[in-house]
């Protein structure tokens, strides 16, 4: 045993008679602690002393006090195992400086921590500047209350802030619930919020519960708007799937019909009732479309060989017929009955061809009566005629013709006023022709 206090092992000794300590400064209140670092011990010599028989001796401001008993050795042993114990003290109460100052601290607990190490100094065995520590420590006691307002207040702060992000997710929560019809981005942008809402801490328990109770109140009510929408939407399905399979029932009952005018009118009134009907889910749609597409494909189909095959036979008539003009309109006319004659021939043949294009059917009858009339005037006039009056004439019917084609076709291409125009015009050569043929009927 190296050590040993008088309150532990006090030997017989005379009484010790204390004496005044030396005078120094009173500590100033409320000074600030110097946090910077442990400060040194000092000497020992200036705080305390050892008697001869190894009483240990304090000395602070309030005078002497007896710290223990050393009988282990050396007085200067005494003096530097009573300082290191003073070193423990100053280094614990640097280590409350730091950490006040420093904030990263409970100041209230440093305030405690500091007030029951002020309440050992009393009765501490130690040798050091004791009361230097006491005006530390009452420093710290002192500024942790003030410490422990900013902190106060730093976290009333921190918890308005927060109250007011999870306020404001909550706000957006709930309008999501209310107005959102973007399901999908909607629904993200609330597992967004969950995620940024379980960030947020801070608040008092209280309005904590309160505001979580309105983000999963708001996303329960989007969850139900959002299956409520979508089992609306798949009923929805189910009848334009169900009307959309009765389209394509009729399609394929249609699909070998050959009353094509009027198949093909009721194919057109089905496509307006299918673009009516909406969407089925796509895979269903894109079939069933499918389907319906492929009986009105096979219609049309066998309408447009069927088509082409009449205007192949069309065609060959007009040409048939073209020729049979060009015989006819190459007639003598310088004998009567020999003209008849080749036009009633002609006729005969032209009665057997069977339908040309609609289109042209107005011109090859202008052109056939324009012949039979030409006939007509000469075996009424005894045949004969002046042939520059016959070409004039026949210049004047021919421009007619032009006007009574350009006519036909402004009217099919729905300009009735170049239509009317182009009649007046026919009408007047028209007239023109027949005054010529008059003249040549005089001459003779």
């Amino acid at each position: 045993m190296t050590t040993s206090e008088s309150s532990e092992a006090p030997k017989p000794a005379p009484k010790p008679v204390p004496r005044p300590g030396p005078p120094r400064p009173a500590p100033r209140p409320g000074a600030a602690p110097a946090a910077a670092a442990v400060p040194p011990t000092g000497d020992p010599h200036r705080f305390g002393r050892v008697d001869d028989d190894g009483t240990v001796w304090l000395t602070t401001a309030d005078g002497e006090r007896v710290v223990g008993s050393w009988q282990a050795g050396e007085h200067e042993a005494a003096y530097a195992h009573f300082g290191r114990r003073y070193d423990d003290l100053a280094t614990e109460v640097a280590l409350m400086e730091r950490r006040l100052a420093s904030g990263t601290g409970d100041a209230r607990k440093i305030k405690s921590a500091a007030a029951a190490l002020a309440e050992t100094l009393p009765t501490a065995s130690v040798l050091g500047d004791v009361d230097a520590l006491a005006a530390r420590l009452a420093a710290i006691v002192e500024q942790a209350d003030s410490h422990a307002a900013e902190e106060r207040q730093k976290r009333d702060e921190h918890r308005a802030a927060q109250t007011a992000r999870k306020e404001a997710l909550a706000a957006e929560a709930e309008d999501i619930a209310a107005n959102a019809t973007q399901w999908k981005s909607a629904g993200d942008r609330l597992r967004e919020i969950l995620d940024e809402w379980r960030t947020v801490t801070g608040l008092d328990r209280k309005t904590d519960d309160a505001l979580w109770k309105r983000y999963s109140a708001a996303r329960e009510t989007f969850n139900r708007r959002r299956g409520s929408h979508f089992a609306e939407l798949d009923r929805e399905r189910v009848g334009t799937r169900q009307a959309k399979e009765a389209l394509c029932e009729r399609a394929e009952q249609l699909a070998d019909s050959t009353d094509w005018g009027a198949t093909a009118a009721t194919f057109r009134d089905m496509l307006t009732e299918w673009k009516a009907a909406g969407r089925a889910a796509k895979d269903v749609d894109d079939a069933l479309w499918k389907r319906f597409k492929a009986a009105q494909d096979k219609f049309f189909k066998a309408r447009n060989a069927v088509n082409a095959e009449r205007d192949a036979e069309f065609e060959a008539n007009a040409a048939t017929k073209e020729a049979l003009l060009a015989e006819a309109e190459a007639i003598d006319l310088s004998n009567a009955d020999a003209a008849r004659a080749a036009l009633r021939s002609i006729g005969a043949k032209w009665d057997d061809v069977g339908k040309v294009p609609r289109e042209r059917a107005p011109e090859f009858e202008r052109r056939m009566k324009a012949v039979e009339k030409r006939v007509r005037d000469t075996a009424s006039t005894g045949g004969g005629a002046d042939p520059e009056a016959q070409a004039r004439a026949d210049q004047f019917r021919l421009r007619a013709e032009q006007y009574e084609q350009q006519a036909v076709k402004a009217e099919a291409a729905g300009r009735t006023k170049d239509a009317e125009q182009a009649r007046a015009s026919a009408t007047q050569w028209r007239e023109w022709a027949e005054a010529a043929v008059a003249a040549l009927g005089k001459k003779r």
